[in-house]
């Protein structure tokens, strides 16, 4: 079994990931999807590489790759609402599951979104878990993980075409700096998003 798994890790660098990304936008969203459902690739790297190579379609290229991103995520999703709560306790502990806990009840779209905004290493993988454990909603989990991913890749593309490709290394060194940016983005749009709903409060009691 390891010899085979050996083998398939093998494969996949050398002649699966290449010949998917030679299928254009159908393969950057087979790579994301395969990227969060079981294999881990570097998502960043590659969407830089298709961003590089044609500027004018990096929207394109993130929204590809962010639905991807949503649609893989399914599998952990469903693993977790399948019944993945002791196995979840197996990887954190009560105090961190019952925070987990408290954030989905409060607050579940920006507990799956804010995550998919953020670039390695966050647990990216946990709070997808977490959600099928917590029994959101499917299309509100498609929809946060989509539009997290795609803040996140909109910026690094944006970087990429000022910077070059290398915007890759720069985010990876400077993950701490890249989390404050998404996060402050995170704050601005909850503010607008919760100022809107009192508005929109207000004028139904009008």
């Amino acid at each position: 079994m390891k010899h085979f798994l050996a083998h398939l890790a093998a494969d996949w660098k050398t002649v699966i990931l290449p010949a998917l990304m030679k299928w254009g936008l159908p393969g950057l969203g087979a790579v994301a999807v395969l990227d969060s459902s079981s294999i881990p690739v570097p998502m960043d790297a590659i969407l830089a590489l298709y961003v590089w190579n044609n500027k004018s379609h990096f929207w394109l290229y993130c929204l590809v790759a962010s639905v991807g991103s949503a649609i893989g995520g399914l599998v952990p999703y469903g693993l977790g609402r399948a019944g993945g709560e002791l196995f979840l306790l197996k990887r954190i502990n009560r105090a961190r599951f019952d925070q987990l806990r408290h954030r989905f009840q409060k607050q579940e779209f920006l507990a799956v979104m804010i995550p998919s905004m953020l670039p390695p290493p966050t647990p990216w993988k946990i709070f997808i878990f977490a959600s099928g454990v917590f029994e959101m909603r499917v299309i509100d989990f498609l929809l946060a993980v989509t539009a997290g991913r795609m803040v996140r890749w909109t910026i690094l593309s944006l970087l990429v075409i000022k910077l070059g490709p290398g915007a890759v290394d720069l985010v990876a060194h400077h993950a701490v700096a890249t989390v404050l940016v998404v996060l402050v983005l995170a704050a601005a749009g909850f503010a607008w998003w919760w100022m809107r709903k009192r508005r929109s409060g207000k004028l139904l009691e009008g």
